[in-house]
């Protein structure tokens, strides 16, 4: 940590070294990391590659080279490999040590610009690697930085997506390019890349918030997601997983792709992991099609070699499934007899445990919980020949920790390393922390994270920011976040307190589920009664002095409650990148979503789209509210935005608003 903060204050959080996630190498000694830090003095990031003696929990500089990007482990020894950014758009393979920091050398030069890399060690001095590019039309690797200069700058359009999140859709498409390195004269170097998606119409990882999580690679070949290159990307979420069996990384697939078909399960797919030895395979697939928050399934392949034999962990008669919870992430165990999952569970990420029989049909034991707090960012095992896990996380007072988790002794964690020092460079600590669960619109309770400020005296009362998260299927969990930061705001002398009403996800797939054609409805209701709650029983809250924040789904609150009773109870509120017009979702990028939430597109289910249409209630708005909106956002265009502000400003309503060029919709 470079910051020991008097208070922590936005600049603080901002400023605060950015920790990644920690991979060991092969014998447990070393972690490898990356660190990001933001300078408001020079208003410069800066970006550092470092190794953790696991040990004594000490830190060692590898290199400061800003260009400097996604280090990964070379085999055994302390060798590394990682990317940097070369001339006029090229991409260097660089070759580095751990144990001779500050020698280094060019492995290889990419012709364009990639990332996301991946590496699986095949033998004595050679592996096998895979990056991330765009690819052209004609498969070959595109680098903006030569392609000719163009005379027009009109785009053409015949089908969707014409731009997604906030960049306009162009015909080059996210492609896997693999390759080998082999070490001669004690030298590594690195083949040519081959495009392992060319000629199949395949877009992988999917944008745009796909990446290595949405490929592997093993000694055997390439594994990845895409999404069904028949069907309008922008009014479905079916993908599917598929195999690309290779022979050798140094040379273009000699076997036909293969594709997993999975009975039932039409859904998004992510998270595909080749086991250890490369033979078998899992993955995570929803069941319904224009459903992005449904439950995540657990699939298995036991042997690639037979893609016919495919396993549903879990699988129930009712579709549902045996484990009500949706993984978000899937790995192997070192032995490859276990899968280590990460899912939700009310408002933590919790790491979990199943393990894998030989007759993979005979699951029947739910996962089992390795953690009970924070939030399980990744997991690795602590070296090629131990059980024990290395675990990176955070929570709401600590932007990252290390633990080191034997999975048969859970509650014997070790912490190796907190980047805050548990919280107190920050000058937080876990006192501040706690939560409540009250009564919903229906016969279910409804769970909150409570924050109070670092300085908290009894008898005090404190004025309550209602912190309302976006989504609307997502949650404010136990784990760190730099865009919305409850910390930032109890230490600006609130009571924080952060709801996860009906829609919310890890309290059961049927809880999630619950807010379609009722955004405004049950969540609505479960605010209004948590506000109640926080009035009758939180003897610390000044309710009088309230203000209620959100973004996105939580935006489309804010304007929701502005219309409403609950909207007067508020001093004030914030509503960024909030939906205003229900009507304007046509415009938004991934068409499923309004399609989902409301019964069918506008034209067929009008009647669900104005029911709960914040333009209804507009003749009602008073509340002073500051509206933020973001000319890149893409989701919910700034026209949203400024159609709120229009209406404050006509009402007469003390108002503001603010936006940024450059931004998107967070």
């Amino acid at each position: 940590m470079t910051i020991r903060a008097n208070k922590f204050t936005p600049e603080v959080l901002l400023s605060a070294p950015r920790r990644s996630a920690a991979v060991p190498n092969q014998d447990g000694t070393l972690a490898l990391y990356t660190v990001a830090t933001y300078s408001f003095r020079s208003h410069k990031k800066t970006a550092e590659i470092k190794v953790l003696n696991i040990k004594n929990g000490q830190s060692n500089l590898v290199t400061n080279d800003e260009k400097a990007r996604e280090p990964v482990w070379l085999g055994h020894g302390n060798e590394l490999i990682w990317l940097k950014e070369g001339e006029k758009g090229a991409t260097q393979l660089i070759h580095g040590d751990a144990d001779d920091i500050g020698t280094t050398y060019i492995v290889g030069v990419v012709p364009g610009p990639v990332s996301n890399l991946k590496l699986r060690v095949l033998g004595d001095g050679k592996a096998a690697i895979a990056v991330v590019g765009k690819a052209r039309p004609d498969g070959s690797l595109y680098n903006p930085e030569l392609e000719p200069k163009k005379y027009s700058s009109a785009r053409v359009y015949d089908s969707l997506m014409v731009r997604h999140w906030d960049t306009y859709v162009t015909p080059n498409r996210n492609a896997i390019w693999y390759g080998s390195l082999e070490k001669l004269n004690g030298r590594f170097t690195a083949s040519n890349l081959t495009n392992a998606l060319k000629n199949t119409q395949l877009e992988s990882p999917i944008p745009v918030f796909g990446g290595t999580n949405h490929f592997d690679i093993a000694g055997t070949g390439v594994v990845f997601v895409a999404k069904d290159p028949t069907l309008n990307p922008a009014a479905n979420t079916k993908s599917s997983c598929y195999y690309l069996p290779v022979s050798s990384f140094s040379a273009p697939p000699s076997q036909n792709l293969q594709k997993f078909v999975v009975k039932g399960l039409e859904g998004a797919s992510t998270g595909p992991v080749l086991s250890p030895n490369g033979v078998s395979a899992a993955f995570l697939q929803m069941r319904q099609n224009g459903y992005e928050s449904d439950k995540n399934q657990i699939v298995l392949i036991p042997d690639i070699r037979e893609p016919s034999i495919i396993v549903e962990v879990l699988k129930s008669n009712d579709g549902k499934g045996l484990w009500d919870r949706s993984p978000s992430a899937i790995s192997w165990s070192q032995d490859g007899r276990s899968l280590y999952l990460r899912a939700e569970e009310h408002g933590k990420g919790l790491l979990f445990h199943l393990d894998i029989p030989a007759t993979p049909l005979d699951i029947n034991e739910l996962p089992r919980p390795l953690t009970n707090s924070g939030h399980v960012s990744d997991v690795k095992p602590l070296s090629a020949d131990s059980p024990l896990l290395f675990v990176s996380s955070s929570n709401l007072i600590d932007n990252s920790f290390y633990t080191v988790i034997d999975p048969s002794k859970p509650s014997n964690a070790r912490q190796i390393s907190s980047d805050s020092r548990n919280g107190t460079s920050f000058k937080l600590s876990n006192e501040q922390v706690s939560d409540i669960w009250f009564k919903g619109s229906g016969d279910y309770k409804v769970h909150a994270w409570v924050l109070k400020p670092s300085n908290f005296t009894e008898g005090k009362k404190y004025p309550l920011a209602y912190l309302i998260h976006g989504g609307p299927q997502g949650a404010w969990n136990d784990e760190w976040n730099t865009r919305w930061n409850p910390a930032v705001f109890a230490e600006q002398g609130y009571v924080v307190i952060t709801p996860n009403p009906t829609g919310s996800t890890g309290y059961g797939q049927a809880f999630c589920d619950a807010i379609r054609n009722s955004w405004g409805g049950l969540p609505y209701e479960d605010l209004v009664n948590g506000f109640s709650y926080i009035k009758e029983n939180l003897d610390f809250v000044d309710t009088s002095r309230s203000v209620a924040l959100g973004a996105s789904y939580g935006g489309y609150m804010m304007n929701w409650i502005q219309g409403h009773p609950l909207g007067r109870e508020f001093k004030a509120l914030v509503c960024h990148d909030g939906v205003f017009s229900m009507a304007n979702q046509i415009s938004s990028d991934e068409q499923y979503f309004p399609n989902h939430e409301f019964g069918g597109p506008f034209w067929t289910a009008i009647k669900n789209w104005e029911r709960w249409d914040p333009v209804r209630f507009t003749g009602e708005w008073a509340t002073p509210q500051l509206v933020i909106h973001n000319a890149l956002d893409y989701r919910l265009p700034i026209s949203e935005g400024l159609a709120a502000f229009n209406v404050l400003q006509e009402r007469g309503v003390e108002s503001r608003f603010l936006s940024f060029p450059d931004e998107n919709h967070w």
